[in-house]
């Protein structure tokens, strides 16, 4: 498979090793439900061609009848059997189209609600790895030629082969001799097309991957427009576009290539066979040995054939591209989920069992596991199941033992990014998060809520191990605001509310005092209804920011994880947010990473993250005067030891700090 320039892909399958058939019939348990019409569909069709190959059968009657009689009734009579035989085949292929269209829209709904469920379950591996361009290629073009396929190729490959064999049987009874030499094409014409339907299997794969790379690069040249604006960059942006827009044109003529050449075959030996019968059929009627109505009967119904021959070559096609459609489909859909990669809390393996036949990625009851509570706290009471000796169970305590932890893609040879990491926050503390950039605090923290899987050791909450939670459990105790802040498409009542379920008005307007967002919220013009846009773009870093962390407050968590939260403000006010935290942070047990004296300050102890392991806990001032090293960090000094080798080389570009900007950009190409 051809990567997303900046971000990396699957591999692209070995065509032989392949079976567009086997490919296709991934898509029943799909199909299934709407077998019944799907099937009835095929009988109306086949109808419709068999009132076709009717027709000839009247014209020999007229001609061997009423024409050579000269009797005019039988020629009206005859006229009005084929004025019936036509409405009734354009009347059932109505009904046909009638027939799949909604089922078959619902089948591509129900594709791409699967598709969508999955992805949310993925792991951020996953997301790390693949490119955004390329999971919507899959979810939207894909899909649609997915439809097409089922509503078009797939019945028409069984009507017109069929029709085709029905056709011959009449050919062949009306005379056997010129059905025989209209047959003599057919074993050409299936070797050449699984000649070709090879080859077109193989572009419509490669044009379709690269039709997914182009979707990054729009996306992300929309995305990050300020940027290409800023610095004058439309121009290298241009052309990298109209590179990967020649690639698809070149895979797209390929393409047309083949579908030239497989047409030109499909017309023209049929074309040949036809001229020899109607040159062998015209001297047996000169000769007396065959009728003029059985000569136009034969012609005609040659005609009649002529459609479903040719029409073979283009639904060989489209049933390539949509077996290219399917494959990439499913190798979204048979990523393994997080119940399925990663260890599972209690009651979680049950979740995690799909219902059906259907791989949605869908655990059944996964939605009801959250505490409809608006306290996300509340969820959970201290049991302590998984807790090894000495762990008591102190509700609130958040503890890191001998955690380590290495990227999936990071090269083998690089040193994990987490080594043997001991931290233990108390009950209702505050504790900051400091090192050098790259020292992997952002790891740290991302590895709380389970967005990562710790390679190694444990991670405690109430003196619980967290991988004996589930994880509508676990990111119910635990809320998290990351340094870049992420909106969606919604009002700004909407994006904070969605930090906890059940919260109300009340909730909404003490996050945003919180956050120091209540005055310019309100200075919106439909205040918190108002729509932010995509990404909230039409905010400040600030504001957005803000938001952010009201919606990490919001719904007073137990456990509260905070990335650098206040980067983006100015100093007035992050002195006034401070002061509103404050006040939150008295409730709940957190870990802050910081960058600043002032968030430090927030912190009733500070841990120094340093080589990938806890090199120092304390208070700010103790550090200050023992620390050489956070000494150096607080007054930009030269740097202590240097941060783990592991993190230069993949965690820096490839963990969660980067994964919460535009999705699906590379992390690989640095590490």
């Amino acid at each position: 498979m051809t990567g997303t320039p900046g971000a990396a892909a699957p591999a692209e399958p070995d065509s032989t090793q392949r079976s567009a058939v086997r490919t296709l019939l991934r898509l029943w348990p799909y199909v299934r439900p709407v077998r019944g019409r799907l099937f009835t569909s095929v009988v109306v069709a086949l109808l419709a061609s068999c009132a076709g190959l009717v027709i000839p059968l009247v014209l020999k009657w007229m001609v061997d009848g009423p024409v050579a009689e000269g009797d005019p009734g039988g020629v009206w009579l005859g006229g009005i059997y084929l004025l019936v035989l036509g409405v009734a085949e354009a009347g059932l292929s109505g009904l046909r189209r009638w027939l799949v269209a909604r089922p078959l829209a619902g089948v591509e709904a129900a594709l791409r609600g699967a598709l969508y469920r999955r992805v949310q379950r993925l792991p951020m591996p996953f997301h790390d790895h693949w490119s955004s361009g390329q999971l919507l290629s899959r979810g939207t073009t894909d899909l649609n030629v997915i439809r097409m396929f089922l509503t078009f190729p797939l019945a028409y490959l069984v009507v017109n082969g069929l029709t085709i064999l029905i056709g011959f049987v009449i050919l062949l009874g009306q005379r056997w001799t010129l059905g025989l030499v209209l047959l003599t094409p057919v074993v050409p014409l299936v070797v050449l097309c699984s000649f070709f339907e090879a080859r077109y299997l193989v572009a419509s794969r490669r044009a379709q991957d690269q039709v997914g790379d182009l979707t990054t690069v729009v996306e992300e040249s929309v995305l990050g427009i300020r940027i290409v604006k800023g610095f004058g960059r439309h121009r290298s942006q241009a052309r990298s576009f109209a590179a990967l827009a020649r690639k698809v044109r070149t895979s797209e003529l390929r393409k047309a290539r083949l579908m030239a050449a497989l047409w030109a075959v499909m017309t023209v030996l049929p074309e040949l066979a036809i001229g020899a019968a109607l040159v062998l059929g015209t001297v047996q009627v000169a000769d007396g040995g065959l009728s003029a109505g059985t000569l136009v009967a034969f012609l005609s119904t040659v005609l009649a054939l002529r459609w479903p021959t040719e029409s073979i070559g283009f639904l060989l096609a489209m049933s390539n591209e949509a077996a290219a459609a399917t494959e990439r489909y499913f190798e979204v859909m048979d990523e393994p989920t997080e119940w399925e990669t990663q260890p599972q809390g209690a009651g979680e393996a049950t979740a995690a069992v799909e219902a059906g036949v259907v791989t949605d990625g869908t655990p059944p009851g996964a939605g009801e596991a959250r505490s409809p509570g608006k306290t996300r706290g509340a969820a959970v009471e201290a049991k302590a199941p998984g807790a090894g000796a000495g762990s008591a169970a102190r509700p609130g305590e958040l503890a890191f033992e001998g955690v380590e932890f290495r990227y999936p893609h990071a090269p083998h040879y690089a040193p994990a990014t987490l080594q043997g990491v001991d931290l233990r926050v108390r009950p209702g503390e505050t504790m900051a998060l400091v090192g050098a950039t790259g020292s992997g605090k952002t790891t740290l923290t991302a590895l709380v809520p389970r967005l990562y899987e710790p390679t190694g050791g444990r991670i405690l909450l109430d003196g619980r191990d967290i991988a004996s939670l589930t994880r509508e459990e676990l990111r119910t105790l635990v809320s998290v605001a990351f340094e870049e802040a992420t909106l969606f498409s919604a009002t700004v009542a909407e994006n904070v509310l969605m930090g906890g379920d059940g919260l109300t008005d009340t909730d909404l307007l003490r996050a945003l005092e919180v956050a120091q967002a209540d005055e310019f919220v309100s200075a919106l013009p439909h205040g918190p209804r108002t729509q932010v846009g995509e990404q909230g773009l039409s905010l400040s870093g600030g504001q957005r920011q803000r938001l952010a962390l009201a919606r990490a407050v919001v719904a007073r968590p137990r456990y509260l994880i905070l990335d650098d939260p206040l980067s983006a403000l100015d100093i007035r006010t992050e002195a006034m947010v401070e002061a509103a935290l404050r006040r939150v942070l008295a409730e709940t047990t957190a870990l802050i990473v910081a960058h600043r004296p002032s968030t430090i300050l927030l912190a009733d102890r500070v841990a120094l993250l340093s080589g990938g392991r806890i090199a120092a806990v304390g208070a700010h001032d103790e550090l200050l005067r023992d620390s050489a090293e956070y000494a150096a960090l607080m007054s930009g000094g030269p740097a202590g030891p240097a941060p783990s080798p592991a993190v230069g080389t993949a965690a820096a570009t490839a963990g969660p700090e980067a994964r919460t900007g535009t999705r699906g950009k590379q992390k690989d190409d640095k590490r």
